[in-house]
């Protein structure tokens, strides 16, 4: 086994990991529930595809890293989760902005997933319109999930705080969209070097 497939199977074994002791005793369990879907979704998709359809390691990892983020949102709370309170004493923050990393990474990582599929299947020409289209996928992501909260808001009533983490802010939505944007084009800006390296080594293996 390569080093690539080594840090794949570590990076399974965590998320794994994470997602089992999360939920054994998380605040809420249909909040649990809510915020871990992506992750249950996920996971066994990238484990069926992990041959027909590889990744590059980079994005693998990326994806890693947002699983880990939803897992504790899911566990805690975004609103209770103890990292958050940190970097709120860190930052001076009104409130635990946890939930501001979750949306950051909702725009950082899915950019980077779109990348790499426009780019695989050739369905963009240039890499300044695949970067384009990327930020605008992000943000239709990042636009029907704060419909998914609205949805559950009304269906839940009260019972969505939890799930929907605004603490009090009357401009979540809009922030949480803001957050998303900056990730995504951070992630086109700053990775897209990298990433064409990877997407290179992947084509000739």
């Amino acid at each position: 086994m390569d080093n690539g497939n080594i840090l794949k199977a570590m990076l399974v074994a965590i998320v794994s990991a994470a997602l089992i002791v999360s939920g054994i005793a998380p605040y809420e369990r249909l909040t649990w529930l809510m915020e871990v879907a992506p992750v249950l979704i996920a996971l066994p998709l990238l484990l069926v595809t992990r041959k027909s359809y590889p990744l590059t390691t980079l994005l693998y990892l990326l994806i890693a890293v947002h699983a880990l983020v939803l897992i504790g949102g899911g566990a805690y709370t975004y609103a209770r989760v103890p990292f958050g309170f940190w970097l709120q004493d860190l930052l001076g923050t009104v409130r635990n902005p946890y939930d501001k990393l979750g949306h950051l990474l909702q725009g950082f990582v899915p950019a980077l997933v779109a990348r790499e599929i426009l780019l695989r299947g050739a369905y963009v020409n240039g890499r300044r319109m695949a970067g384009f289209l990327c930020i605008c996928i992000a943000l239709a992501i990042s636009a029907s999930y704060e419909l998914i909260e609205w949805a559950a808001a009304l269906w839940m009533g009260q019972g969505a705080d939890e799930f929907l983490g605004t603490q009090g802010d009357v401009w979540d939505t809009q922030s949480d969209m803001f957050m998303a944007l900056i990730g995504s084009s951070t992630a086109i800006a700053l990775l897209s070097g990298w990433h064409d390296r990877q997407l290179s080594r992947l084509r000739s293996a």
